[in-house]
């Protein structure tokens, strides 16, 4: 199949996509996949976009969305939200997505902080860009593997797949929608070769090739050929890291990390995770094993599935 046509049948394919999911809102990050989406509704619908950083934060996705949104003159709503509001969301998002590794709170962190202003504003179904780097091969940990050890890796990730937006959302009352993961356009991507994911271009290697290319020429050219940047990094919520560096002592965090040990056999990394773990402890519990699982995490005692390399439950990697 020749690339024109190609590009042509996943814009289609995807279009069709976002117009069976068309909502009010989106969380709008300004990285390719969330721009477009954003580009693809803004033809048939109007479209408020929300994009949240931290105060004082590097947060390049405010850049880039702005840009993103002034090329399309939709809505947009920039939010700069600071330590206690980000403190404040933290027992909320560790219950509902019932996880106390960093990365996964980091991230989460500020979907729940976009979410709940697209609330606030009124907004009751929100899209967001979830699902397009796990088909689309984006993330570069996949990008000096060969193709069969590519193809293989893909496959255990779609079945592995879980995105906190959705309930988030739920705990909200809003309606979050995941258009890369319509089933029809989920189908055609899984059955894209992967060799249209992963290519090489003007001597770098990319992931999501193929959906770069179908939309060159659509959105601005920094946006087609933005590096995928990581929602913490984007959004500026990597200080965490520090914050619970500087109110944590030391004295405290050896006591209570020996204390988790010995009491929960759970191993705590750092101090940004004790203080993820003492909230998960309250709401959800002390992990353990269940009585039917085959694997268990070294580090947390909590299930994982036999094919898993890390633990969702506390991030351990490997498992």
């Amino acid at each position: 199949m020749q690339i024109d046509e190609s590009c042509a049948e996943l814009r289609s394919l995807l279009e069709k996509a976002v117009l069976r999911n068309l909502c009010e809102g989106i969380l709008l990050s300004g990285g390719l996949d969330t721009s477009i989406i954003a580009y693809l509704a803004f033809h048939h619908a109007k479209l408020r976009a929300f994009t949240v950083a931290f105060d004082g934060a590097p947060a390049p996705d405010l850049e880039y969305a702005r840009l993103m949104a002034k090329s399309l003159d939709i809505d947009h709503t920039v939010h700069i939200f600071d330590e206690h509001e980000l403190l404040e969301s933290i027992p909320m998002v560790i219950k509902v997505v019932k996880s106390f590794d960093p990365m996964e709170i980091r991230n989460s962190a500020s979907i729940f902080v976009g979410l709940k202003l697209a609330k606030e504003r009124g907004i009751k179904s929100v899209m967001t860009g979830d699902g397009g780097d796990e088909l689309f091969a984006g993330y570069s940990f996949l990008f000096n593997l060969n193709k069969e050890e590519l193809d293989d890796r893909l496959v255990k990730m779609w079945g592995d797949m879980f995105f906190s937006s959705i309930p988030m959302g739920r705990s909200l009352g809003i309606d979050v929608k995941l258009p890369y993961l319509d089933p029809e356009f989920k189908s055609y991507a899984m059955n894209l070769d992967s060799g249209y994911k992963i290519k090489s271009e003007e001597h770098q290697i990319w992931g999501k090739w193929l959906l770069r290319k179908a939309f060159e020429g659509r959105l601005p050219e920094t946006i087609i050929w933005r590096v995928k940047t990581p929602i913490e990094y984007g959004s500026g919520t990597t200080v965490l890291t520090d914050i619970f560096e500087k109110r944590i002592e030391d004295s405290e965090f050896e006591e209570k990390k020996q204390r988790y040990m010995k009491e929960d056999r759970v191993i705590i990394r750092d101090k940004e995770q004790l203080y993820y773990y003492g909230i998960y402890r309250s709401v959800i519990g002390v992990p353990h094993k269940m009585e039917h699982s085959s694997k268990n995490c070294p580090f947390c005692n909590s299930d994982v599935l036999e094919t898993a390399k890390y633990c969702k439950v506390c991030g351990a990697y490997p498992v």
